[in-house]
């Protein structure tokens, strides 16, 4: 509260005149009007979120490329076009699909006039992911050649851009095939830089496509994705191997559809959450409404007020809502932020509530086996909960004396920040050794990077229960670090960067840290957050140039590159790279390599190879898969 009677202030102060004359800083002639596509492109963060490299699942290479699925999506959603075909050949990326194309006349506002669009009727596009006639523009804008193709009425329209730019309207012609619409786009690298696309994580997009959307088939070069059980066949595929406690309850009424059960591998809360076929990774409204409904509805049929956490705790699930006119937080649509099913309409909470609490509440009723296993799962929950509270208790007191006294973690000035394009930029490295660290922190930016220092070699986890993440003191302090105790929605940093030397010793480090992760926090993995620091092995200079080479061909194109006798340097560690080098590599053109968990792959299948006591099937698979020049060499090793 302001305390009028106290405030007192000089009004000659208050409105005295600048030191400076307006005209030098602040006129006319700095007052710009920007086109369409210059704004994109002078902002591209407003409309894709980030930009990146194609190393993580969220750049907006991706982004892009998802703009124009879901048009074709939109059309398929509406009964027009079962199929859609993708083709990505280098960094040509082509989407036909068979809907009704774009009316010809209008074919060139479509993609190139901002707020232009068929959306905007919801008679035309029911409960479509894009609403604002934006994301084609930024495709168009952000893209070095960007063509689209509209087939329909026995006619065929095409437009050509650059970065925007139109190049070439192309008059109409006679067309005998079937109706649709073709665009094909290049991203730019001026903006991008050089990037490539992962097909693993383009796969995982259009299976994500097929799941949601019964009755559609996705060609993406060659490979066919379809689906004929909606979510349950997405969380059957995300588990894999890994045995459910129960068989997945698979919900399905109107707009809503859901599909959960809890797993015996994980132990946290894992969701799959959808609005209008768009994948929000950051839940929103849908998300807490299932969530609140799941609790609600278990105490009610057991009749006991359980803790939430103890009902929640190991759930896997998968949830899909259709919402007319949706409120995104962003352009880029990870997290719904409407209340209500329909503008004036029900909530969302309530309607999704209700479903969940009469099927649900059936189905227990029907399963009584389900219902006892369920309940065996939450006692068990409840247990282990109050087991590791004191154990928690010490652990983040430990946590806090350790901080205080030894500098473990150098944080980065943006963190705990609720805005999601900001937190993106964020990045941890985990790294190894007082001179790689001090490398490290001396070079990185220190708004957005951040670096954890670890003790030595990390313990081997394969096996262990999550009580010792609390007992040991460099696993307990990185989880604090990285704030993934409770769910992975508070995760501190986007881009968790294991950072160690290219050797034996270095290697080990690694596989013990990915051991970590996958043992007690595999959404991390899951979800596109664990990455690999490259660092160059070799430094190739003369008198007026220097090359950083990270393998050996690399090296010897250098070498031809730069001439005779240039100075060649092996670097065997990160701490041997001076912080004014290391500017380089953790930079703008960083190289990541992302630690990508495939869905049929198990966990525990992966770390009893890797790390169990199975040491002559390791010892034969390293000779099984060692690139080995010669006989002679083989021989010395089987021996």
């Amino acid at each position: 509260m302001i305390d009028n009677q106290s405030f007192e202030y000089n009004e000659d102060s208050l409105f005295a005149q600048p030191d400076k004359p307006f005209s030098e800083d602040y006129a006319e002639e700095h007052v710009r009007s920007l086109e369409w596509e210059e704004h994109i492109r002078l902002r591209p963060g407003m409309y894709i979120g980030k930009l990146g490299d194609g190393t993580s699942h969220d750049d907006g290479i991706y982004v892009l490329l998802k703009e124009i699925i879901d048009n074709s999506i939109d059309e398929f959603v509406m009964g027009n076009g079962k199929l859609i075909e993708i083709s990505i050949q280098d960094s040509l990326v082509k989407i036909r699909d068979y809907g009704r194309g774009i009316p010809l006349g209008s074919l060139r506002d479509c993609v190139s006039k901002m707020n232009t669009g068929a959306k905007y009727d919801s008679k035309v596009f029911k409960k479509a992911v894009g609403l604002n006639g934006v994301g084609t523009k930024a495709v168009n804008a952000l893209s070095s050649s960007f063509k689209a193709c509209s087939m329909r009425e026995g006619k065929m329209k095409e437009v050509d851009f650059q970065r925007g730019k139109l190049i070439e309207d192309h008059d109409l012609v006679d067309f005998e095939g079937r109706s649709g619409t073709e665009i094909s786009f290049i991203p730019d690298e001026s903006v991008f830089g050089k990037y490539h696309y992962i097909h693993e994580y383009v796969e995982e997009m259009l299976w994500n496509y097929a799941f949601l959307n019964n009755g559609l088939t996705v060609v993406f070069n060659g490979q066919k994705f379809q689906a004929k059980n909606g979510l349950l066949d997405l969380l059957e595929r995300n588990m894999g191997k890994d045995q459910p406690v129960y068989p997945i309850i698979h919900i399905k009424e109107g707009d809503f559809e859901c599909a959960f059960t809890h797993s015996n591998t994980t132990y946290n809360e894992e969701y799959y959450s959808f609005v209008n076929g768009q994948h929000t990774t950051q839940g929103g409204t849908h998300q807490n409404a299932f969530r609140e409904a799941i609790v609600k509805t278990i105490r009610e049929f057991y009749n006991k007020d359980f803790e939430t956490s103890d009902i929640r705790t190991c759930i896997v699930s998968a949830l899909s809502v259709k919402v007319q006119e949706p409120i995104f937080e962003s352009q880029t649509k990870t997290k719904l932020g409407s209340l209500h099913l329909e503008p004036d309409g029900q909530t969302i909470k309530n309607y999704i509530g209700d479903i969940i609490k009469k099927h649900l509440d059936n189905y227990l009723h029907i399963n009584s086996e389900v219902a006892e296993a369920l309940l065996r799962k939450i006692i068990q929950n409840e247990k282990e909960r109050k087991g590791m509270a004191n154990i928690k208790k010490l652990a983040r007191e430990s946590a806090k004396k350790v901080n205080l006294h030894n500098k473990k973690l150098r944080d980065c000035r943006i963190h705990l920040i609720s805005n999601h394009e900001k937190r993106l930029e964020t990045t941890l490295f985990i790294t190894e050794g007082d001179s790689a660290s001090g490398s490290i922190t001396k070079s990185r930016d220190v708004q957005t990077q951040a670096v954890f220092s670890l003790k030595g070699k990390p313990l081997n986890s394969y096996g262990l229960t999550k009580k010792i993440v609390y007992e040991n003191e460099e696993f307990n302090l990185l989880q604090a670090a990285l704030n993934i105790d409770e769910s992975l929605e508070n995760l501190r940093y986007n881009n968790i960067v294991i950072a160690t030397d290219a050797d034996v010793d270095g290697m080990h480090i690694r596989l013990l840290l990915l051991t970590f992760f996958l043992q007690f926090y595999p959404d991390v993995i899951r979800s596109g957050h664990l990455y690999i620091l490259q660092t160059p092995l070799f430094r190739v200079r003369n008198k007026k140039e220097t090359i950083y080479c990270y393998s050996d061909e690399e090296r010897v194109k250098a070498i031809k590159k730069l001439g005779v006798n240039p100075e060649i340097t092996r670097f065997k560690g990160l701490g041997e790279i001076s912080p004014d080098e290391f500017r380089f590599f953790i930079g703008p053109n960083m190289r990541l390599e992302p630690v990508i968990l495939k869905r049929n792959m198990p966990i525990n299948d992966i770390l009893l190879f890797y790390m169990g006591k199975n040491t002559p099937d390791r010892q034969q698979f390293i000779i099984n898969n060692l690139r080995i020049e010669d006989d002679a060499t083989l021989d010395k090793i089987t021996a």
